[in-house]
Formats: structure tokens, sequence, C-alpha cells
């Protein structure tokens, strides 16, 4: 499998995002444990949605990119960058966070 796309940042940096959201969630679950009370969602929670949001451009200009000129290629690194963004979204949604 030839995957030449990823070494590109628009196919790298999504993934490393998705990854420090993933990060983030669980060093602050390590740390605090799971919140009880439904106050403000504080630094971390905000942190979480600027990560996952922030990433949604980059997604877009390397499907816009690549999509046309090696299609194959970009609908696997397509699919690693969606992986990654459920698994940084699977503990938010199943904890309730």
């Amino acid at each position: 499998m030839d995957l030449t796309l990823l070494k590109k940042p628009s196919a790298y940096l999504p993934v490393a995002m998705s990854a420090a959201a993933l990060m983030l969630v669980a060093v602050c679950l390590a740390l605090y444990g799971v919140p009880r009370n439904g106050g403000d969602e504080g630094a971390v929670a905000h942190s979480w949605q600027l990560l996952m949001a922030g990433q949604l451009p980059l997604i877009g200009y390397f499907a816009w990119r690549w999509l046309r000129s090696a299609p194959r290629q970009a609908l696997t690194v397509l699919g690693l960058q969606a992986v990654a963004g459920m698994a940084a979204l699977a503990p938010v949604c199943l904890l309730h966070l």
C-alpha cells in the first residue's frame, strides 16, 4: 500500500490533531475523573473543540487537492482521518462529557 500522501501536512495534521484531542481527554480523565456536575465546560473542553473544528479546513483542502489526482490514496488517507476523528469523539460521546 502506497501512502506517500500521508507525508503531506494536510494529510497528517488532522490525524495528529485528533490524536492530541484524544490525549487531552485521556489526561483529563486520568487526572480528574469523569465530571459529575453540568457546570462550565472549562479549558480542556474548549481546547478539544478547537482541535476538532480546526482540522476540518485541512481535511477539506486535502480532499479538494488530492481526490482528483490520486483518488485511491486520498480516500485511504481520508478514511484514516475519519477513524482518528471518531476515536477522539468516542470518549466524549460515551461518557457524556
